[in-house]
């Protein structure tokens, strides 16, 4: 670690230390200057007062992700702060920390919507649907009419005949989703949650159970761009596909739809509109 380096680290971990109050965390006494003092920084976190110290003023050395995590949440850091406070002391950000997710921001869920002719999802690191808009639900799946627990997109392709009838090709996408699937697991760390929905699709689908073996491991930039569907009302629908992280969320994506032609786009919005006046319970139109 640099000179200029372990000083902005000390200097960070001081402002986060100082704007706490020690009250809150059963500590008293008075004091002559604000929030914790340094060992009680290092209580919280089990490491030594004195390395603590030498972290402040620079001169601790380079911390172990282990220490960093403690750390963090000795001084109740933020995700973002947490982040800022790998890349001082190690120069990388952490790993990625799986929690379960049902939902989304409303903020996310307005941006959602906001696609009025695209379909839109915000989907898990195990590839769980729990967010989409009105024109996801009329080309893709209406993911409201299935429980929760069914709403994975590997569920859709391989057990779901209706979905599967609505690729064009369905085995290049059964591939490419197997092998992006196989790299965000990855990537998040998430070897042990996937296993028992792997295991399941494994005793199900002879057809899962082979591309797993391939192991192949994809990115989103070396799947097909366009996205051919078979749909119901539209017919055969052209939809360029385009993968974004969400900012702050390192376990969700988003992915959106969007048709290459205007004539389908305009049919595309007029159905969810009508899908979205359905979906508005009477009491509220009353």
């Amino acid at each position: 670690m640099s000179v200029n380096t372990a000083k902005s680290l000390g200097d960070f971990l001081r402002s986060r230390r100082t704007r706490l109050d020690p009250a809150s965390f059963g500590f008293t006494g008075r004091r002559r200057t604000p929030g914790l003092r340094r060992e009680e920084v290092a209580q919280r976190a089990s490491i030594s007062p004195t390395w603590y110290t030498w972290l402040e003023q620079g001169r601790g050395g380079a911390p172990s992700a282990e220490v960093l995590d403690r750390i963090s949440v000795a001084l109740m850091l933020t995700h973002t702060e947490r982040e800022h406070l790998f890349m001082l002391g190690l120069g990388r950000p952490p790993e990625v920390r799986y929690s379960r997710v049902d939902s989304v921001s409303p903020r996310l869920q307005r941006l959602l919507d906001s696609f009025d002719a695209s379909p839109a999802i915000i989907k898990t690191a195990t590839w769980d649907v729990v967010a989409w808009n009105h024109a996801a639900a009329v080309v893709l799946t209406d993911y409201q009419t299935l429980p929760p627990g069914e709403r994975n997109i590997l569920h859709f392709l391989f057990r779901n005949p209706a979905v599967r009838e609505k690729q064009h090709d369905w085995l290049s996408v059964a591939r490419y989703v197997v092998g992006a699937f196989r790299a965000d697991a990855a990537r998040a760390g998430l070897a042990s949650e996937v296993g028992e929905l792997v295991a399941e699709l494994r005793s199900v689908s002879a057809e899962f159970d082979t591309l797993w073996q391939e192991n192949e491991v994809l990115g989103y930039n070396e799947g097909h761009s366009v996205k051919h569907i078979k749909h119901p009302v539209l017919g055969t629908v052209e939809l360029e596909y385009s993968a974004f992280s969400v900012d702050g969320r390192p376990d969700l994506g988003l992915i959106v739809y969007t048709p290459l032609d205007s004539n389908v786009a305009q049919q595309i919005r007029r159905l969810a509109a009508q899908h979205r006046r359905d979906s508005v319970p009477d009491s509220a139109t009353a």
